[in-house]
């Protein structure tokens, strides 16, 4: 009987199972090949359920058994029944039923419960599509033993079919692993994207007035310039504001007369998430990443694409590009919950999966990005480079394929999360840089599901694509000076003439600030020194918008008694300054100098503070202060700066270089991403944390995996 009761428990372990007491033949825990009990498991939903919250991956709680742990973690599971609360430990002779939310009960108490009538969770309230029932006992089924039934399907039927295809079993192992869920094999093409929904369309109704152009503003460092003077670095700010989303008319049929009801129409998105599933995620970690995931799949829409690709060792494509309909919902959430840790970290193998996906695909959303999150160090791909007299260093550029780095217009940006103080922050923030996507530095376990919520809060508000800015001179006799565009790629005529910056892409109500340095000449009148304008194009309506120059001028009086410079300019130069800053400080604590490092940084605190803007409370100069000691904390000491003090300011240099919001660390001080943060940023952050209450209170920092080397020594 042991052994029939071991080939039934092989059979059914990954999709239907419940706890039966060991008989005294059966086989020890150690039978199974992974080491653990497969007494318990979570019973799945069947694949035509619609209730997502039966699929959703759950926080790891004291109550969530379904959640794999590390052996630590699990010691803390709550070991009574919820219903009659007595004990619920393994071999008592009472069988036990984890529903599909993964709460564990009596067998016995809860087929009570719900022959009363009762088919949600008394502990979390969700409603369950399977329930459990006690049916005759027979040869089949002995001693009565748990079963499950779906709610719409018949109780009085004999025995519940399988609607579910069974794993695979690998007949060469002869330890007859099973083959995870999603592990079919993969074509060699990856051209079976879903067909794009023909609903995506631009709506023929949408209101052309709140289809707004890119708002240009400039401010010169001074308004007026005497005479007789000349000025070699003139600077001149150039500010822009992406227009909010588009809206469009609907109607509801409102029996009350208010039948038009504005709703936000945005460019769809094909998104690829890499993750990494590597034996360091294994636990907490893993658990949190999927219930990050199932925050993404519920807030994608019908129109948009997702494809989930992870990896270890290697890497392996979970389903392809898939619309975010009820169906496609439903594959995603279940293959994310199919996720298991082990084996290495092959990060270049998850992109090159990644980047060939997209590259593949024989249909194309307006919008396309990459996700990337991983714990660890790329200990497969990374190659070195000569550096002559110097040591050879590692090519970070080397992770990211050729097809999605850029240039040629076909640049994918891939934004990253770095997990834990174990990850390779040098490695994620080149693959970032490189990508034109940002990097975000996740330091605690609560903050993952509310980095993913800021990231795609932007991702799904992309108004502006492709977006070039133009600056040229006026005046016969002035000249372009050095332009100072982060990240952002600019170009200069070999005659100084003219120069563009290339922007591309740019989210609902986003802004940018460049500074340009140009010469100022002599003149008897006002002087036209710069006309601004901007091109790029509307991801929504696909046509190319022109937004035409605006002239820079400056009065020129015989003589200025007194003028204050620009606040608006004199910001964006402590931004400036304060990045310029916090790469030098980095740059010095990588060759082990942590106390010049600090006194970068606290020079640069003095800059900032005596300042026109500091002087005047600017919000944006009292945040980087705030950043700036922060960053002096975590380079207190080589094992701080090792464990977060890299990451922290590589995250810093991210944001700033591409004025856009990233995570740092555990996120304590809001204003260090504020600055950056857009409306739908910030309501989809709203979501998150509405969502997971829980997650809201004090986050404790990381726990690092004890299967995973320690970070090298410094370097």
């Amino acid at each position: 009987m042991g052994s029939t009761w071991r080939k039934a428990k092989l059979a059914l372990g990954l999709n239907l199972c419940v706890y039966v007491p060991k008989a005294i033949d059966d086989a020890s825990p150690s039978d199974d090949p992974s080491g653990r009990s497969s007494n318990v498991a979570v019973v799945s939903p069947p694949s035509g359920t619609s209730d997502f919250r039966a699929l959703m991956p759950t926080t790891p709680t004291p109550t969530s058994s379904g959640l794999r742990l590390s052996k630590s973690g699990s010691r803390s599971f709550k070991k009574t029944c919820a219903i009659c609360l007595a004990s619920m430990k393994p071999g008592h002779g009472h069988a036990l039923f984890t529903a599909e939310c993964s709460h564990t009960f009596h067998f016995h108490c809860i087929t009570a419960n719900v022959k009363h009538g009762n088919h949600v969770c008394p502990v979390c309230r969700a409603k369950w599509k399977e329930i459990p029932f006690r049916g005759p006992p027979s040869s089949e089924n002995p001693h009565g033993r748990a079963r499950v039934n779906p709610i719409n399907w018949p109780q009085d039927d004999g025995y519940v079919s399988m609607l579910r295809h069974l794993p695979r079993v690998d007949s060469s192992n002869r330890n007859h692993r099973l083959t995870p869920l999603f592990h079919s094999s993969e074509p060699i093409v990856f051209n079976d994207d879903e067909s794009l929904d023909s609903s995506s369309e631009t709506p023929k109704d949408t209101q052309h007035g709140s289809m707004r152009t890119v708002e240009i503003k400039t401010y010169p460092e001074f308004s007026a310039i005497q005479q007789s003077v000349s000025e070699e670095n003139f600077t001149i700010l150039i500010h822009l504001k992406a227009p909010c989303a588009p809206m469009v008319q609907t109607c509801d049929g409102n029996p009350h007369g208010n039948t038009n009801l504005s709703k936000t129409s945005r460019a769809a998105i094909d998104l690829v998430t890499v993750l990494d599933v590597s034996g360091s995620m294994a636990g907490t970690k893993i658990a949190l990443l999927k219930r990050a995931m199932g925050f993404v799949i519920q807030n994608l829409g019908p129109s948009d694409r997702l494809s989930v690709i992870a990896f270890s060792s290697t890497a392996r494509r979970l389903f392809p590009l898939c619309r975010m309909s009820e169906s496609g919902r439903q594959q995603a959430l279940q293959a994310v919950n199919s996720l298991t840790s082990g084996g290495g970290t092959n990060i270049a193998e998850g992109l090159r999966k990644g980047a060939k996906l997209i590259e593949d695909r024989k249909e194309k959303n307006p919008v396309c990005s990459v996700i990337l999150l991983s714990d660890g160090q790329d200990t497969y791909s990374v190659t070195l480079t000569s550096g002559g007299a110097h040591p050879p260093q590692p090519d970070y550029r080397s992770l990211v394929p050729s097809s999605i780095r850029g240039g040629m217009g076909h640049q994918i940006p891939v934004h990253v999360f770095g997990f834990g103080a174990d990850h390779d922050s040098e490695s994620m923030h080149s693959i970032s840089e490189t990508s034109g996507g940002t990097f975000s530095f996740i330091e605690s376990e609560g903050a993952i599901q509310d980095a993913f919520a800021r990231c795609i809060g932007g991702l799904l508000s992309v108004v502006v694509q492709e977006m070039h800015v133009g600056v040229k001179c006026v005046h016969p006799d002035v000249h372009l000076g050095p332009i100072k565009s982060g990240s952002y790629a600019n170009q200069i005529a070999d005659d100084g003439q003219s120069g563009s910056i290339d922007v591309g892409d740019l989210y609902a109500d986003e802004e940018r600030d460049f500074l340009v340095s140009v010469n100022v000449p002599p003149a008897c009148e006002e002087t036209l020194l710069l006309r601004v304008s901007c091109g790029y194009r509307d991801p929504v309506s696909k046509e190319t918008v022109n937004v035409e120059g605006l002239e820079v001028k400056i009065s020129r009086p015989l003589i200025v008694v007194e003028q204050m410079m620009s606040v608006e300019v004199d910001r964006q130069r402590n931004r400036l300054w304060a990045a310029e800053a916090m790469a030098e400080a980095r740059a010095a604590a990588e060759c082990g100098d942590l106390s010049e490092a600090v006194a970068i940084l606290e020079a640069c605190r003095r800059i900032l503070s005596e300042s026109l803007a500091g002087r005047l409370g600017d919000k944006l100069c009292l945040a980087l202060d705030v950043e700036l000691r922060e960053m002096q904390e975590r380079m207190a000491s080589r094992q701080r700066y090792e464990a977060s003090g890299r990451a922290y300011v590589l995250s810093g240099l991210s944001s700033h270089s591409w004025q856009r919001a990233t995570t740092r660390g555990d996120s304590r001080d809001c204003s260090l991403s504020q600055a950056y943060q857009t409306p739908t940023m910030v309501d989809m952050l709203q979501r998150s944390q509405t969502m997971s209450p829980a997650s809201r209170r004090p986050n404790p920092q990381m726990r690092h995996a004890k299967s995973f080397p320690a970070r090298p020594q410094p370097r």
